[in-house]
C-alpha cells in the first residue's frame, strides 16, 4: 500500500503527486510501463468525447472529459518529469508567457476595437513566433481542417 493521503476533495498538485505515484516502482505495471507513442491514441481519443460532450451541451460530460484530456497532459509530462527534461510548472510557464504576449490588447499598451482585430494580432503574433520555429509539416496539414472545430 501505497502512503497516500485521502482527502474529500482534491488539487493539481494532488493530480500531479497521484500521477508520479502510479508511476513509480511501487505503483500499477500498466501506468509504468506506457510511453508516450503507447498513450498517443488516448490522447486524441480524449479529445474526441471533448468535443463531443461540447456538441450534446452536456455538462456534466464536458466536466469529465476534460479531466481525462487533463489526466493525458498529467501523464505526459510526468514521462518527461523522469527524464529530467521538463516538469508540469514549465508546461504552465510556457503557457502563461505565451497568453501574455498573444494578448497584447490586455497585458500591454495595444488599443483593439473589436474581436476581429484580436483575431488578426493574433495570427500576426503567431507567425512571427512560427518563423522562428520549424513546425513539421504533417502539423501544417492538420491546422486547416482542425482550426474552427
Amino acid at each position: 500500500m501505497t502512503d497516500f493521503k485521502f482527502k474529500e476533495t482534491y488539487s493539481l498538485d494532488d493530480l500531479l503527486e497521484i500521477m508520479k505515484i502510479l508511476r513509480s516502482p511501487s505503483g500499477c505495471p500498466w501506468d509504468m510501463e506506457q510511453t508516450h507513442k503507447s498513450i498517443k491514441n488516448d490522447f486524441i481519443e480524449e479529445v474526441y468525447e471533448v468535443i463531443e460532450a461540447i456538441d450534446l451541451d452536456d455538462t456534466a460530460l464536458l466536466r469529465e472529459e476534460l479531466g481525462d484530456v487533463l489526466l493525458q497532459v498529467v501523464f505526459h509530462c510526468q514521462i518527461e518529469k523522469e527524464k529530467n527534461n521538463f516538469e508540469f510548472d514549465d508546461i504552465c510557464d510556457e503557457l502563461c508567457k505565451k497568453l501574455i504576449v498573444r494578448h497584447p490588447h490586455v497585458f500591454g499598451e495595444l488599443t483593439v476595437s473589436d474581436s476581429g482585430e484580436v483575431l488578426k494580432n493574433w495570427d500576426n503574433i503567431k507567425k512571427k513566433l512560427r518563423d522562428k520555429k520549424l513546425i513539421p509539416i504533417r502539423w501544417k496539414a492538420l491546422q486547416s481542417p482542425f482550426r474552427h472545430l
